[in-house]
């Protein structure tokens, strides 16, 4: 309802994505979608504080790094704002996502792995908001997972709200986009998957099985990003040079996002293994996912325009 609310105030406010060669869509298309996730995420989050889930302490935390994240996206979503200030606003998310691993486990290591996962993500998840549905089915893959490490908490069960936002979401920007999630909504996705995913590392037997989930968003923005800068390009400038924006060319949007999910889910159900004894295979399939994944990025980056 929130989303359908969502497209026709972009409508009206002029919220337009327009096609262009940095671009990967061939028709004009509302953005600010992502802001009926906050809202949800928000009310949720409430929800649990109220029925004695979830510390004061904590919900403040979690909903003001949300709110750190989401308000600079969704004013940059009317009109740009500036590469620093937004990236202020992220890092103050971070220290956030920082303070509440350092309550759950008093380790100074878990607090710094907390802020640079939430700068991270944050940043990861909009430069891979770029096709239909992907940024959503994957959000919604790996909150998946980590529910899964968090349960019985009620952390895992604010995961799972994330997972039926991202399956709400899904029917309005996959296989044809209505509306796009805007930088509300791709960074505040980055934003509470790093909350959850530095949350499930404890509960994982501090297992580095917890990143597994993140591989394949990781791998193409991490080394597109590296290769950008190092060639001396504007890399925080838009562009179409990812690895799933090439094969989204040949293969189109849906079979991309497909492709991606596939190889996410794989990584899910690797990573939750962890979580037993560990045993040869386990490591044997995450060494695998990490190198496939290293070699299709560059072999399309690399052969294809």
């Amino acid at each position: 309802m929130l989303t359908w609310m969502a497209i026709r105030y972009a409508k009206r406010a002029g919220l337009i994505d327009a096609p262009g060669e940095r671009r990967s869509h061939v028709q004009a298309t509302p953005r600010g979608g992502g802001v009926a996730i906050v809202v949800v995420m928000g009310l949720a989050s409430l929800l649990l504080c109220l029925a004695g889930r979830l510390a004061v302490v904590e919900v403040a935390l979690a909903l003001a790094g949300l709110g750190l994240v989401a308000v600079p996206g969704w004013i940059d979503d009317h009109r740009s704002l500036p590469v620093w200030p937004r990236l202020l606003a992220h890092a103050l998310a971070a220290v956030c996502v920082a303070v509440l691993a350092w309550r759950a486990s008093q380790s100074l290591l878990h607090a710094a792995v907390g802020f640079a996962a939430s700068l991270a993500l944050v940043n990861i998840w909009n430069f891979m908001d770029g096709i239909n549905g992907i940024a959503t089915t994957q959000a919604g893959l790996v909150a998946a997972g980590f529910a899964v490490l968090l349960w019985p908490s009620a952390w895992a069960m604010l995961a799972l709200c994330l997972v039926a936002c991202a399956l709400g979401f899904l029917p309005f920007n996959f296989p044809r986009a209505r509306i796009f999630l805007g930088d509300v909504g791709s960074g505040s996705l980055g934003y509470l998957l790093a909350l959850f995913g530095v949350l499930a590392w404890p509960a994982s037997g501090w297992s580095l099985a917890v990143v597994l989930p993140l591989i394949a968003f990781a791998v193409d923005a991490g080394f597109t990003l590296l290769r950008r800068m190092l060639a001396g390009e504007r890399w925080w400038t838009p562009h179409a040079s990812h690895a799933y924006q090439r094969l989204a060319r040949r293969w189109g949007h849906p079979a991309v996002t497909g492709a991606y999910g596939l190889f996410t889910a794989c990584a899910v159900l690797v990573a939750l293994q962890f979580s037993t004894p560990l045993s040869p295979l386990p490591l044997l399939l995450a060494l695998l996912l990490l190198v496939s994944a290293a070699a299709a990025w560059w072999k399309v980056t690399r052969h294809w325009a």
